[in-house]
């Protein structure tokens, strides 16, 4: 079994250099199908109600006879887990309803985790995601069923220090009405911001509780499993833009 990433197994707030930190791969990014506005609207709702309902149930939010609590929270929104793993069965899925970056006035931070994930992202009307990462995304584009190539640039990262580090940001936007996959290695960084209202994930984790064992993580928390590159949440002007800074 490979050795763990983490410093502190159960630390929900570890941050690494950024400046030293190298991706072990690279993510793959899937266009899947687009939707009518009316569409989109209801089946993004339809997910984030499911996670509206699970902060506001108290079997949701204590611990379950596995010692798992299903509703959780992470920095670029509420979190379900849906599914959860069992013996002989090591995945589980969360369902997340998005933080609008435009409400809060702050950006989540580039980090990485210590399992593979799996996620598709989907935006309703008025909403697009911007997705980061350290290094360049392969973008898959089969001709005939491709539905469209989504928007990328190039731009800066800082760690947000005073005397910063800055690092080359690779992006592609999730446009409105959209679904799209991403497909997430262990140990290579992202970073999502959603700007507007209607955005959700539905994300599998297929190794979570390998994660655990290796890290030797004491409970099945999102927050555990992510390492972070930058102490602070930046400003929501560093992750608004969806295409290359003005010169």
């Amino acid at each position: 079994m490979p050795e763990g990433m983490k410093i502190h197994p159960d630390d929900g707030n570890e941050v690494h250099d950024l400046a030293t930190f190298t991706d072990a791969g690279r993510n793959v990014v899937t266009p899947v199908a687009q939707f009518p506005p009316e569409v989109a609207q209801v089946v993004v709702e339809t997910f984030a109600a499911i996670v509206t309902r699970a902060k506001a149930s108290p079997a949701a939010c204590a611990p379950d006879e596995d010692g798992i609590v299903r509703s959780q929270t992470f920095e670029e929104g509420d979190v379900y887990m849906v599914e959860k793993p069992f013996d002989g069965y090591f995945a589980d899925r969360y369902i997340m309803d998005f933080y609008d970056v435009t409400e809060r006035d702050i950006c989540s931070r580039m980090h990485w985790h210590t399992g593979l994930r799996f996620v598709r992202l989907m935006t309703g009307p008025d909403t697009h995601i911007r997705v980061g990462s350290l290094s360049p995304f392969r973008v898959t584009e089969v001709p005939g069923v491709t539905p469209f190539v989504p928007e990328s640039f190039v731009d800066e990262i800082s760690d947000g220090a005073a005397d910063a580090v800055r690092r080359t940001r690779y992006n592609v936007i999730v446009p409105p009405n959209s679904f799209v996959d991403m497909q997430v290695p262990r140990g290579v960084s992202h970073q999502f911001n959603a700007v507007g209202p209607h955005a959700v994930i539905d994300s599998v984790h297929p190794e979570e509780s390998l994660e655990v064992l290796r890290e030797q993580m004491s409970g099945y928390r999102m927050m555990a499993q992510t390492v972070f590159l930058a102490e602070e949440l930046p400003a929501a002007s560093t992750c608004l833009g969806t295409g290359p800074d003005p010169a």
